[in-house]
């Protein structure tokens, strides 16, 4: 049995660039714009991975875990989290657009606050649903409906899983890199990863290496 599920090293990902952003805004120097654009382009992907990420819970995941025992009302919490979430996720998406514009000491200390709630509410979300849900991942991996679920998110374009991987990999210990790669052939992964995740290694991860 794997040690972590992919559900939840995809969420140390998250909790990773969460921090960043936190560390960055806190860091920043006002009039800074190319700091403030470097954000920008970073922002841009963790944007599209955390909605990509609750949307695919709420249509792909929620359905194979209710059939393999998950109960409806804890899912409906779990939806009703990913709509804080994604109110907050708006707030910190307007912040950033607005400091990307100005490069402002008070865009940043707004980018900041709004930064700071969706770290919080999303990390709340994310513990919640690893303590009620990864050991029910991790039991029911090798079942058909878990094996379904994962094929279904598994289709998405070359450059999503490309950038998907390039991103999640970024920093990751190794049991969160493990669980990540287990159920991708090696080779698939070198290619798409290799390629495709190309254009994330040269625009977003340097942002965090400056």
């Amino acid at each position: 049995m794997a040690e972590m599920s992919m559900n939840k090293a995809i969420h140390a990902a998250f909790r990773r660039d969460l921090q960043r952003f936190v560390d960055a805004l806190g860091a920043f120097s006002a009039g800074d714009q190319l700091r403030a654009e470097q954000l920008a382009t970073a922002w841009a992907n963790f944007d599209e991975q955390l909605t990509r990420h609750h949307e695919g819970e709420h249509d792909i995941a929620w359905p194979a875990l209710e059939s393999v025992g998950v109960s409806r009302d804890l899912l409906t919490q779990m939806d009703a989290e990913h709509d804080t979430m994604a109110t907050a996720l708006a707030k910190a998406r307007e912040a950033i657009a607005s400091l990307r514009r100005t490069a402002s000491a008070e865009d940043a200390a707004t980018a900041l606050t709004a930064m700071q709630e969706l770290q919080r509410v999303t990390v709340l979300h994310m513990d919640h649903e690893e303590s009620e849900i990864e050991g029910v991942y991790l039991e029911k991996q090798d079942t058909a409906e878990m094996k379904a679920m994962g094929r279904q998110f598994a289709k998405v374009s070359p450059a999503q899983g490309g950038t998907f991987f390039a991103w999640a990999l970024d920093g990751a210990a190794p049991d969160e890199t493990a669980a990540i790669t287990g159920t991708v052939p090696k080779p698939v992964l070198t290619i798409i990863s290799g390629v495709f995740g190309r254009n994330y290694r040269k625009s977003v991860a340097p942002v965090w290496r400056s």
